[in-house]
């Protein structure tokens, strides 16, 4: 309670600061706890006013900013330091970060009222959004035809390194092997990675990409034989991140291989978790 109470205050205080900005919206009504159905407690938020307002690791311009807030985003409210007008926010990744209280309006909502914005939960966006590369490490399923002509599914691992060019955009790479006693199976390429919903929750992506592959199997294998072929795989699937920017990725691809004379089918069914900095 007492928490909640200083988020109240809080709000308060900043929307009289703030008024002082003539362009900016209108802040939604505060509500006090009086006026707050039982059991629901008001929680601050404020929203941004300027064009842009920069986010930092810390309370003061010397700290490195890590994300930019533009006209009208909203940000949960997480307290304020002792020293100077800085306010701490909540990220949608769960991160903290700190701006200037002169670039906001402050205001205070009841969780669950209609347009109230949220607080983070456990699930945010990917981090996309100001990255400039990525790392994921995956595991799944690779199916894929062997020696006898029959299909097999072997356990699959693969690195994905990526180059960020814009939050819709990445050049991608990636190295994976097939997990069997029989040998050795390489693939490896790169290509290009297109997120069509880079600021949702849950983010589908789509990917095209060329490379090879390199079977090499032991000397007293019979199940895969001697080849390298090329390799043209397309794919998608779904990116999502959890708090503090642990990103969790899912992914379905389709492979075509093959040389002057042969060509295959196989598919990768792979999930795991990766980083974006």
């Amino acid at each position: 309670m007492k928490a909640r109470a200083s988020a109240v205050a809080l709000a308060l205080t900043l929307t009289a600061a703030s008024l002082a900005t003539a362009d900016a919206p209108p802040p939604a009504a505060p509500t006090s706890s009086a006026d707050s159905p039982a059991g629901t407690e008001p929680e601050a938020f404020a929203r941004v006013v300027v064009d842009e307002a920069e986010l930092r690791t810390g309370p003061g311009v010397s700290y490195r900013v890590v994300y930019v807030a533009h006209r009208g985003e909203t940000l949960a409210l997480d307290g304020r330091p002792s020293a100077g007008f800085w306010l701490r926010v909540v990220l949608a990744d769960g991160r903290t970060a700190y701006l200037l209280g002169d670039e906001v309006q402050s205001f205070a909502v009841v969780p669950g009222e209609p347009g109230a914005p949220s607080r983070p939960g456990l699930f945010a966006p990917p981090p996309l959004v100001g990255s400039r590369g990525g790392l994921a490490l995956v595991g799944g399923l690779l199916s894929i035809p062997v020696k006898s002509g029959a299909v097999q599914r072997f356990g699959y691992v693969e690195a994905r390194p990526s180059l960020v060019l814009h939050e819709t955009v990445a050049l991608e790479g990636f190295v994976g092997d097939g997990l069997t006693n029989d040998g050795a199976q390489l693939l490896y390429g790169g290509g290009v990675a297109v997120y069509l919903a880079p600021r949702w929750v849950v983010c589908p992506f789509v990917g095209l990409f060329a490379g090879g592959i390199s079977v090499v199997p032991n000397p007293e294998s019979f199940v895969l034989k001697r080849e390298d072929l090329y390799l043209a795989r397309a794919g998608g699937g779904l990116l999502f991140a959890l708090r503090n920017r642990i990103l969790v990725r899912l992914e379905v691809s389709d492979l075509s291989l093959f040389s002057a004379d042969s060509y295959m089918n196989a598919q990768t069914y792979s999930g795991g978790l990766g980083v974006y900095f």
